[in-house]
């Protein structure tokens, strides 16, 4: 085993850790992923395998056509799904998914999440949009992701009657993603119940999408 993958094993399984400090999955549903760097694999947490349980042993590597390459545990189920991002998003380096309770509510409804928040014009540059509803099994939740998130600057989609769907430049970065969804799901419903939100006019979403994205936060990144 590379020194690479091991230590993405590592990374990714602490990052299952994020998951449940913040609420984002229950029992073991969701799953992180992170691409191998210079590499035509990825890790990711195996099939219903207890949080507790999940350390850098228990996580497998996969090729970019979804097979198993090592481990010794199956993949998740969501692997298809993942596999297909990784072969046609190439900038990809992080796949998240979770049930989350508010970002999961809004895709039951086929809903997409509103940018009134400047949160959301921030992380997202716009609203958190839908995918089509998908079975799981093949790589159809993978097209879906991708066709949507082409056509939009989000790194979050809420898979219709699923749940979201969260990508990043590595996989910490797809983690942030969804917590982040989670937190604007949860206050734009609360914004709702009690009136309706304001919109933020698209030159603004535009202007502080850019500086987020290029100004906040110290050099290397805006975490």
């Amino acid at each position: 085993m590379s020194d690479a993958i091991q230590q993405l094993r590592e990374e990714v399984a602490t990052l299952h850790q994020e998951l449940t400090r913040y609420g984002l999955v229950v029992w073991t549903a969701g799953n992180v992923s992170g691409r191998v760097p210079g590499e035509d694999l990825f890790v990711i947490k195996p099939s219903g395998v207890s949080y507790d349980d999940l350390d850098a042993d228990a996580m497998v590597v996969c090729d970019l056509d979804g097979h198993l390459v090592e481990g010794t545990r199956a993949p998740s189920s969501d692997t298809a799904a993942h596999a297909y991002v990784y072969r046609h998003l190439p900038d990809v380096g992080g796949v998240v998914h979770t049930h989350s309770t508010y970002a999961t509510a809004w895709a039951a409804r086929g809903e997409a999440v509103p940018c009134v928040l400047t949160m959301a014009a921030d992380e997202f540059g716009g609203e958190i949009p839908i995918g089509p509803f998908a079975l799981i099994g093949d790589d159809s939740i993978g097209r879906g992701i991708v066709e949507t998130l082409r056509e939009s600057r989000s790194p979050a989609v809420l898979m219709q009657n699923h749940g979201p769907f969260t990508i990043g430049k590595d996989a910490r970065s797809a983690v942030k993603a969804a917590v982040m969804v989670e937190d604007v799901a949860r206050t734009v419903h609360i914004s709702r119940q009690l009136g309706t939100p304001l919109p933020i006019a698209q030159e603004h979403i535009d202007s502080l999408h850019d500086r987020y994205q290029n100004v906040y936060g110290q050099a290397g990144g805006n975490a």
